[in-house]
């Protein structure tokens, strides 16, 4: 109930006029059925934005410290993601991404919408990072379509760091749906789970326009950490 009240009355109707967003490929999100959202991640307002237009709920893997912040801050963020419908995903091992797997699965038999973004955190730079194959896993194993989405202008309007995102136009792009029942059966081999998620990222990648990085952007962000340590503070 709350996800409708901040979609359709609080939240959604105040990003629209603030951002005016610019929304091409609209008609490629399935009207009804299971599907997987699989986008970009260049700001936290991406977490807001995109939903906020899409005609149907859809439910997003959260980074799990979005719920265990300290603090008063921390307990909002918690309780607003909660509300929100959105399911916490612990990043810090194979197991862990199991679980996470198992959780967007569980979305998916529900005929619901599924929003991941293939990257595994934001972008720190603006450029488009190594997707993970956790997508890859979902999409062979529930056999549904990816519709690939790019943000474009996040940045610009949030980048990491920044608390209040600046006033300024974005563009929100969704591509064909992708279909992978050619895969059919071979969701445990990995040669087939890297060609599918650098399909999705390639397609991504085509509708955002980004440079292009293939590595995983918590490594770089990791060396980049201990080289300039308040950089990505």
């Amino acid at each position: 109930m709350f996800y409708y009240v901040l979609k359709y009355v609080l939240l959604g109707p105040l990003l629209r006029l603030l951002f005016r967003p610019r929304i091409e490929g609209l008609e490629h999100i399935p009207d009804d059925g299971p599907a997987i959202v699989a986008g970009n991640h260049l700001s936290f307002s991406d977490h807001f934005l995109m939903p906020a237009i899409i005609r149907r709920r859809i439910t997003f893997l959260a980074k799990a410290e979005y719920f265990t912040g300290p603090g008063l801050k921390g307990r909002l963020t918690a309780a607003f993601f909660r509300s929100a419908g959105q399911i916490p995903v612990d990043r810090s091992g194979k197991e862990a991404g199991k679980a996470a797997i198992r959780e967007g699965l569980g979305v998916l038999s529900k005929g619901e919408l599924l929003g991941i973004y293939p990257e595994g955190t934001r972008s720190h730079d603006g450029r488009l990072y190594k997707g993970k194959v956790g997508v890859a896993a979902m999409a062979l194993k529930a056999q549904v379509p990816v519709v690939p989405c790019a943000m474009v202008g996040t940045f610009e309007i949030q980048p990491p760091g920044q608390v209040v995102p600046r006033i300024k136009r974005v563009t929100i792009r969704f591509g064909e749906p992708l279909d992978f029942s050619r895969y059919a059966g071979m969701e445990n081999e990995k040669a087939v789970l890297r060609a599918v998620t650098d399909e999705i990222m390639y397609a991504i990648l085509g509708l955002s326009g980004q440079e292009y990085v293939d590595r995983y952007a918590a490594e770089v962000k990791a060396e980049q950490a201990k080289k300039f340590p308040r950089l990505l503070r």
